[in-house]
């Protein structure tokens, strides 16, 4: 009978609710099952926000945390550029490579909810006690390398539309052999595409957080019952 009680103990400190991981969700009564369905229930908000807020006009642009611009030093040459009366040219492919990430962040909202319900129990643990970067990491980890595959012709027919793109890459080209450029950044479909990523991954945190400090602000029984216990 005590070995019994010992072996049992032993699974219960493996799992989600299990006794050394959280103690002030013990504390509230909160079982596993309940912590796992208020995470789902959380990136899943957080991921549809997110989605809705950057997959529209403006969503990129007009937003300091994730506009796009352009990478390193050829930001710096933009600006010889603008003093020589092409401001209008740059400007414009600074907006091509935004609402290029417009028009393809929509596309990762099944995908998103689609790694959330797929999500274990020790994801679930980890996004909970993992820090500020769990939910970017998880996103991340799970939907980065399908999502740059998705997003890419998306990006890449927005873009094309800018005549300064092609010298974009031209130009990029060059200052990535002469190691003044990243090699990622050297191609500019590439570039937005994983910018349009690192902003969306972003905004998910964001609005998770959110979601953490306000549950009662939800309406939702569960989020409130998972994270109220947690604060």
């Amino acid at each position: 009978m005590r070995r019994r009680k010992f072996t049992s103990g032993l699974a219960m400190v493996g799992g989600l609710g299990g006794l050394a991981a959280w103690p002030s969700a013990r504390a509230g009564g909160l079982t596993e099952s309940d912590a796992a369905l208020g995470v789902r229930a959380a990136l899943e908000r957080g991921a549809t926000a997110a989605v809705a807020l950057l997959g529209r006009t403006g969503g990129f642009l007009n937003n300091p945390k994730v506009r796009i611009p352009l990478p390193g030093i050829l930001d710096d040459a933009a600006g010889l550029l603008r003093m020589t009366g092409q401001q209008q040219r740059v400007d414009e492919l600074v907006t091509a490579m935004n609402r290029a990430a417009e028009m393809a962040v929509p596309q990762a909202k099944n995908l998103l909810v689609n790694a959330v319900k797929a999500m274990s129990v020790e994801d679930a643990r980890q996004i909970l006690t993992g820090g500020d970067d769990s939910v970017t990491r998880f996103f991340a980890g799970k939907t980065r390398a399908s999502l740059s595959v998705t997003f890419l012709p998306t990006v890449t027919r927005a873009t094309q539309k800018v005549s300064l793109a092609g010298k974009y890459n031209a130009v990029a080209g060059k200052a990535a052999g002469f190691g003044l450029l990243k090699k990622e950044d050297a191609n500019i479909e590439q570039y937005v595409t994983a910018k349009a990523l690192d902003g969306l991954y972003l905004m998910i945190g964001e609005e998770e957080r959110k979601i953490r400090r306000d549950p009662v602000g939800t309406g939702s029984a569960i989020l409130r019952k998972v994270f109220g216990s947690l604060n």
